[in-house]
């Protein structure tokens, strides 16, 4: 499978996500990537606060594009779903176009105390899948959903790497977009991050494509973005701050 990752300053305003995800198309569609992963709300915002109908019509663009290209999609963005209920996705498209589904943010994040404050007040959470994509079994996680980060997930860790292996999955597609400063206490998110995708790839014997947005993009990023194998090695990986496109074959 050939992956790629688009490693871009995820923003609020729909419109300029848009831009930004064309491009991302255009590259992979240039080296003949099979797929192509965004960071988590790359094309609504990390939000649930969003223009409904822009972020519709943005949607039939991205997925218009990639389909006359020959792409499949793992496109991270916040969505409404006909049941009412918004839902932090990774939306998930063959190559031929077709969509087969989403895979939903589980862990959302929230205060520890009783009752929870923050994004799981806003979002809706769909039963873990995987999905035959371009024929290879695949599974989504976005950002903390991975990681269960003990700062602010105040349900119990399901593990969920392992649980989409146990599923069938041979490649799991990892969007964030995580909190970054200047701040110290940054370094040990990084840190935490990094050690959290190398040891639970390695761990479920699988390889994880994950991106995170670089927005801002002179500060660090919140996690590495590449791909890690199933032994918890770096395949590839992207520079640490700033937009960067990846494409990377993975043996399968």
């Amino acid at each position: 499978m050939r992956i790629a990752l688009a490693q871009m300053a995820v923003v609020s305003d729909v419109s300029e996500n848009v831009e930004t995800l064309h491009r991302a198309v255009r590259f992979a569609i240039d080296r003949r990537a099979d797929v192509l992963l965004t960071p988590e709300g790359s094309l609504s915002g990390y939000t649930h606060e969003f223009d409904v109908e822009s972020v519709k019509a943005g949607l039939a663009e991205v997925t218009t594009q990639a389909r006359e290209g020959g792409l499949a999609l793992a496109l991270g963005t916040c969505f409404v779903e006909e049941d009412g209920n918004c839902y932090n996705q990774i939306r998930f498209y063959e190559s031929s176009g077709s969509y087969l589904g989403f895979h939903s943010k589980t862990l959302c994040c929230g205060t520890l105390e009783t009752p929870s404050r923050g994004e799981i007040e806003h979002y809706a959470v769909a039963p873990l899948r995987t999905y035959a994509l371009n024929d290879v079994c695949v599974g989504g996680l976005i950002c903390n959903d991975l990681w269960a980060n003990p700062c602010c997930t105040p349900m119990p860790d399901p593990h969920l790497t392992h649980r989409l292996k146990q599923l069938g999955a041979r490649v799991i597609f990892h969007a964030v977009n995580g909190g970054r400063s200047s701040d110290p206490w940054s370094e040990v998110n990084w840190h935490f991050h990094a050690s959290n995708l190398r040891m639970r790839a390695r761990a479920a014997s699988i390889y994880i494509a994950t991106v995170d947005s670089a927005f801002p993009t002179d500060v660090r990023c919140s996690s590495p973005s590449g791909i890690i194998g199933p032994q918890g090695q770096w395949v590839a990986r992207c520079a640490e701050r700033d937009e960067e496109f990846l494409c990377c074959d993975i043996p399968l």
